[in-house]
């Protein structure tokens, strides 16, 4: 490969610096005051102040050194002591730095003991033993420690301290007289690429190289100064020898490869064990983790190894691509930093197992100091266990994912975590495959081959086994049986055991001999860990290009220049989220619109913007060169199926990490001419002469050997080709200024997503309702995605809720807030006792405030009664109360205006706070603090109370502080106003996320009945039924006697559609005149109307004793329900033939676009409204068959449509009795065509076996409802505009119509039957309170 000079310049330095933390002697012993209040425990567990001693160079210029965060990163637990007793093998882990610039850099620490020699921090250490002793014998409790349950502390020696000095608490005494003194140490590397098995190589070895004795080797200013300034990082496709030291001193270096990757065609660089991360956690706890990061919950790694930490963090944060991580990124949060746990925003962080963050629970250590836990993810990497967030929607293609990567695994042979301890061994990186120690307890150490543990399986495991595992594999954690694989070899099993033949102790390997897996090197071990880092990787994002293959056709491409689209680019919309998620399968759509919502998806879609002005992302390319690639294997026939095509990989090639390198770096030479003959601990300064960088005209050095004529020039690498994810700039000073500008950022970023997330909401339901009202014509939102939008809400909330919390008491913060206002508010009542027991300190205090407050107020409460009514008594005597005017003030202090609609007769529901908590408590299928916050904010959103709710909770300042802190964002007074304001703007629009949320819960409902005064009464057993939205129907509720309003439970029916009304017709007087019925849900304080305004009875009206009416919301009208379009009909208004065509015109474009609606649409407006409503299809149907009805003048008796449907129907069967009068066209008064006869014939019998069934099931139902059942069935049954014409010619219909009617004028019955004719395109689907059984 032939590379030029300019090509080759670009390259950094592979590291940037070299660092030594520890002890200051010359400071002396401090406590690390950061780290919390730790004198509860031993001296020796406690964190003292370390200090960086020494770091080369000084400074680069685009790397600048941050001491304070590099500090807490080398040394994560603080500066720890040990004795002999305690481990006190090295440990490497590594760390990464997210720059003020949202760039990252990566730091390799190794930390290490060596003995004290200083009396003085011997002396001090044990003066600080003595003491803690005195105090545990004196029985004082040190400051900060807890007692036991109830025991007295004993005034002698702990037991522990007399027990085996290898035992126990024993390791934490330190006795200066026989105890040797060790204090850590740490030596670390600053580098711009996560090359993690070469850092940890280089720091391990130049701790063991180090020349404890005379003799040959070099100094470690000689390897510092190598890498530091003589090794460049490869270029994209190039590949770098390099050398490290050796492991002993008199050995040569040992020579290393590295190697970039060449991005589109390979994958960005990992170097961290992918196959540790799966041997840890297990495939199906991975996928979990994964589905919570891209839906971008807070993860919280827990481990008691630092390296465990990252390891995790970093392969699950690499298996995004091409998305990436833009939020809060810590994989080790230090002690000082504990703070950030507060953050509302989501983020990635690890936490060692024995952090202070974490308190013991019943179940272990397990309980996390959050203010929330609504969207937390805490994985549990020792165990391993993980915990996910409530409603967490399923991965697409879960399960053959999940087979997908089994497959993988069994491949590669990766073991599985199993019940046993089979992988001690297991190393955290790709360069020392050796046990690593976990903590510092006195269990021996044990050193296994890489393999791990194997015990030895019988034959019946064998049997067990999964199928689709090979037998060479290890087995699974939770076995599932494979009959059909193994029945042969079952059947030769029942046949030895028939002959007596004891097989429980034959070994399995003796008759299935199984491959074992070779004993790798290191070298062997490192490139496997690279193969199986490129398939898992691969196939991860072979995932995300089926998912995503089109995706390109749904991205908004903008029609501005590229300063216009930034200045603007967070109000625009960039991608049709609509469209996208309705051309997924259904099941889908739960994850997705979620995932949709995620800031990594979003940052993804601006990539793919920008990269029209020419700024590339590299993910993006990879990504898109994958998308070709596929789409090329699948072909036009694959993209229609949506065929998924599994990676196949591919042979390694000559760009792959075990091919030959390119560039190689020469060995190390001495730098020092006169270096110590040996050293007896590691030096806390090194030389800084012999490490200075060169000069710069020497940058190019000699040390670089041309390689297949290839060229290099090392120079420091330009901050903007290191800007990384985009995430939160977040200082890790521990300072007060520090920690209150850390808040501040929080605040804004909260309240711009408030913004964000309610101007959305806002303007997708707006857009929806204009679509409805025809005015739009954007897709409306599904409802998924209103779901989704109204979950994140409650998510932001929960986030709000949580920051800046004092003591957390619960998983949600915000529940626990409602909580306690509400036992605020009912211990104020001032005739309930005050109950110490029950009551919190804060609380108390609270509820102290309150009744002073209460009874301070009495006073002034009854002089004021008492002054009111004597002015009232005074204007009275004028001519009447003021309160009569035209406007009135409202209990929110707002001023509303009298409504022209006729009163609400129901008492009006109390809007306060705990009214609606009270609901929500009593639903019975809700579980979790979570859940019942989630229901609250449903409910109080659907009510168009939130914003009021919230600011009822938060008015009460004196609980507020006593629960948050002064940089909370509850308690910023100007931000908190802001985020209500938003809320409000929600009132605009109505929602009904309540009621689609909980269709199962049982719900009261108050039914008011409002008869005519003319007929009040009845004798009769009344009952009634009510259908709703959500498909339920009640049974027949019996009405009580002597009372018009009362309440009953059901199961959530939904928006109220119909209302069946009846009785029996028995008693003296049975004759009822039902005015309207009113129907309220009990809790979402939703009222609906059922007006009737007709006769109940045999005898009176059209003889009905049960009516079918339709609801009409009385509150607040659903922008979905159409408005009608004048007065509501009867069947004595006449009305012109051109008015009655706009009506049946109007509410046939009603009934069509409905079907065009998405399916919770449908649910939330009945279709029985568009049909039997006030101005419905039915009633403008009558109107037509009323124009020119001859029934009063000609008969004498007032005749109804129905009568006339029963006549023509009659002169059906004779027509179909009678076949030789019809054929000779004479009898039966029908104009007879041949031709036509056939046609004619089956819509005669269909007409007369609807006719039939009517008669005999609605035999309660009056004339009127008997019509209303027949337009409903024959519009479902697609046979209304093909009876018209059959009608019209039938005898009975020039005698009861006159000329001029619709069925008699011919150009009238084409309309009629030419607008109800495209009704036929769809399946008309009827309630069954309409149907009757039908």
């Amino acid at each position: 490969m032939n590379m030029s000079v300019s090509d080759l310049s670009v390259g950094c330095r592979f590291a940037d610096y070299f660092l030594i933390c520890g002890l200051d002697f010359d400071s002396g012993l401090e406590a690390d005051r950061l780290s919390g209040d730790n004198l509860h425990v031993s001296p020796l567990d406690r964190s003292y102040k370390g200090k960086v001693l020494a770091h080369y160079p000084d400074n680069v210029h685009s790397n600048p050194f941050d001491e304070h965060a590099v500090l807490l990163l080398c040394l994560p637990a603080g500066l720890q002591f040990r004795t002999q007793k305690h481990i006190l093998e090295p440990k490497f882990h590594s760390f990464v730095v997210t720059r003020e610039n949202a760039s990252r850099y990566y730091g390799y620490s190794l930390i290490f003991y060596e003995e004290v020699r200083n009396r003085n921090i011997c002396s001090a250490m044990h003066t600080l033993q003595a003491m803690y002793i005195t105090e545990l014998s004196s029985g004082q409790t040190p400051p900060g420690h807890r007692k036991g349950s109830g025991k007295e502390s004993s005034r002698s020696l702990p037991r522990s301290f007399k027990l085996a000095p290898h035992a126990g608490a024993a390791l934490t005494y330190y006795d200066i007289t026989k105890d040797k003194l060790y204090v850590a140490k740490s030596i670390a590397l600053i580098c711009q690429y996560p090359y993690v098995r070469v850092a940890q190589l280089f720091l391990e070895n130049l701790f063991r190289s180090l020349p404890r004795q005379p003799g040959p080797g070099l100094s470690p200013e000689s390897y510092v100064y190598n890498l530091l300034y003589e090794v460049p990082v490869p270029l994209p496709g190039q590949a770098l020898r390099l050398y490290v030291p050796p492991s002993e001193p008199h050995l040569d270096p040992i020579p290393v490869v590295i190697r970039m990757p060449n991005p589109p065609e390979e994958l960005p660089l990992l170097d961290y064990p992918l196959r540790v991360m799966f041997s840890i956690l297990g495939v199906e706890c991975v996928v979990q983790l994964f589905t919570c990061v891209l839906l971008e919950h807070q993860v919280l790694l827990r481990s008691s190894d630092f390296n465990k930490l990252m390891l995790v963090a970093e392969c699950i944060v690499s298996l995004l691509l091409p998305f990436s991580w833009a939020h809060v990124y810590v994989p080790i949060l230090p002690a000082p930093l504990y703070h950030f746990l507060d953050a509302p925003v989501p983020f990635v962080m690890g936490l060692h197992a024995d952090s202070a963050a974490i308190t013991i629970g019943s179940n272990g250590p397990r309980n996390i100091a959050l203010g929330s836990e609504a969207a937390l993810c805490l994985v549990d990497i020792d165990k391993p266990d993980i915990q996910l967030p409530e409603e967490l929607p399923i991965l697409p293609h879960r399960t053959p994912f999940i087979e997908e990567l089994n497959h993988v695994l069994d491949k590669h042979q990766i073991q599985r975590p199993e019940t046993e301890p089979t992988k001690l061994g297991a190393a955290l990186n790709g360069s020392s495959y050796k046990h690593n120690n976990v903590g510092d307890g006195m269990s021996s150490s044990c050193t296994l081959p890489s393999g791990g543990l194997r015990r030895k399986h019988s034959f019946h495991d064998v049997l067990e086994w999964d199928e689709s595992r090979p037998l060479n594999a290890s087995p699974p954690g939770s076995p599932r049986r494979a009959p059909r694989r193994l029945d042969a070899l079952q059947r030769i099993v029942d046949i030895v055991k028939r002959t007596g033949v004891n097989i429980d102790d034959v070994d399995a390997d003796t008759v299935m001999p199984t491959a074992k897996k070779k004993v790798l090197n290191d070298e062997e071990q490192y490139n496997e860990d690279i193969r199986f880092n490129i398939a898992i990787r691969e196939t991860f994002l072979n995932r995300f290009v089926h998912m995503f293959l089109m995706y390109e056709n749904f991205v908004i491409m903008p029609d501005q220049d590229r300063d216009s689209w930034l200045s603007s680019r967070e109000s625009m919309v960039n991608f049709d989220k609509a469209s996208f998620l309705s051309d997924q399968p259904q099941r889908h759509r739960p994850f997705l619109s979620r995932f949709l919502e995620t800031q990594m998806f979003a940052t993804l879609i601006d990539n793919k913007i920008m990269a029209n002005w020419g700024e590339y992302d590299a993910n993006l390319q990879v990504f898109e060169h994958r998308i070709r690639a596929v789409r090329g294997r699948l072909g036009e026939g694959g993209l229609a199926t949506r065929v998924y095509s599994v990676w196949a990989g591919g042979a390694p090639g000559p760009g792959g990490i075990w091919a030959a390198c390119e560039v190689e770096v020469g060995a190390p030479g001495e730098r020092l001419p006169h270096r110590a003959a040996y050293y007896r601990a590691f030096p806390a300064r090194l030389d800084a002469t012999a490490l200075a960088p060169p000069p710069p005209s020497d940058r190019r050095t000699n040390s670089l050997k041309r390689i297949k004529n290839a060229k290099w020039q090392v120079k420091d690498c330009p901050p903007e080709l290191l800007l990384g994810d985009i995430g939160r700039r977040l200082s890790t000073e521990v300072t007060p200024a520090a920690i209150a500008q850390n808040n501040r950022a929080f605040v804004e970023k909260l309240l711009k997503e408030c913004k964000s997330k309610t101007k959305r909401m806002l303007l997708e339901k707006m857009g929806t309702e204009e679509t409805d009202l025809g005015l739009g014509c954007e897709v409306s939102i599904t409802g998924v995605e209103e779901s989704t939008m109204i979950a994140s809400l409650c998510d932001l909330l929960e986030r709000l809720w949580s920051h800046g919390l004092q003591h957390k008491m619960g998983k949600s913060a915000l529940w626990m807030h409602l909580t306690n206002y509400q036992e605020l508010e009912q211990c104020s009542n001032s005739t309930k006792p005050i109950d110490p027991n029950y009551l919190t300190p804060a609380l108390a205090w609270c509820v102290l405030r309150k009744r002073l407050d209460y009874l301070s107020s009495v006073g002034a409460e009854v002089e004021s009664q008492q002054s009111t009514s004597s002015s009232r008594s005074r204007d009275s005597s004028r001519g009447g109360s003021r309160d009569s005017s035209r406007d009135r003030l409202s209990n929110s202090g707002t001023l509303e205006r009298k409504s022209s609609q006729p009163p609400n007769p129901l008492r009006p529901l109390p809007e306060n706070l705990t009214f609606d908590m009270r609901n929500v408590q009593a639903m019975t299928d809700i579980k979790t603090e979570i859940g019942y916050a989630r229901a609250w904010v449903r409910l109080s959103l659907e009510k168009k109370l939130l914003s009021k709710h919230l600011r009822e909770l938060l008015s009460d300042t004196t609980l507020l502080r006593s629960q948050y802190k002064r940089t909370a964002f509850l308690r910023c007074e100007e931000e908190r106003e802001q985020f209500l304001y938003h809320l409000l703007t929600l009132n605009a629009v109505d929602y009904h996320c309540f009621t689609n949320t909980y269709p199962t819960t049982k719900l009261p409902y108050r039914v008011l009945i409002v008869p005519s005064r003319k007929a009040s009464q009845t004798t009769a057993n009344c009952w009634l039924s009510i259908s709703g939205a959500n498909g339920e129907s009640t049974p027949k509720i019996p009405i009580p006697r002597n009372t018009n309003e009362f309440v009953f439970h059901h199961k959530n029916l939904g928006v109220l559609s119909t209302l069946r009304i009846g009785h029996d017709n028995s008693g003296l007087s049975p004759r009822w005149l039902l005015d309207q019925v009113y129907v309220r849900n009990e809790v979402t304080g939703h009222t609906y109307t059922f007006p009737c305004n007709r006769w109940l009875g045999t005898g009176v009206d059209d003889g009905s004793t049960e009516r079918v009416v339709v609801a009409a919301r009385t509150r607040d009208r659903s922008p979905r329900t159409p408005a009608p379009a004048q007065q509501a009909l009867s069947p004595t208004t006449h009305l012109s033939t051109s008015t009655i065509q706009h009506m049946i015109g109007d509410c046939v474009n009603a009934i069509v676009k409905w079907h065009y609606q998405s399916k919770r649409e449908k649910d939330a407006n009945s279709l029985s409204v568009l049909l039997c409503g006030e101005n419905g299809l039915v009633k403008c149907l009558e109107q037509a068959f009323l124009c020119g009805f001859k029934s009063a003048r000609l008969f004498g008796k007032n005749l109804f449509i129905w009568d006339y449907f029963a006549r023509v129907k009659d002169e059906f069967k004779m027509s179909l009795c009678d076949e030789s009068a019809t054929q000779s066209n004479k009898g039966c008064g029908v104009a007879y065509n041949c031709r036509q006869d056939q046609e004619h014939r089956a819509i005669w019998r269909c007409y007369c076996h609807l006719m039939d069934e009517i008669g005999s099931v609605g035999r309660s139902l009056g004339k009127d409802g008997k019509f209303q059942l027949f337009i409903c069935l024959s519009l479902r049954e697609h046979w209304l505009h093909r009876m018209l014409v059959p009608m019209s010619l039938t005898r009975v219909t020039i005698e009861m119509y006159e000329e001029q009617s619709f069925l008699r004028k011919r150009g009238l019955l084409t309309f009629l039957r030419q607008i109800l004719e495209p009704l036929d395109e769809f399946d008309i689907v009827l309630e069954n309170s309409l149907t009757q059984g039908i």
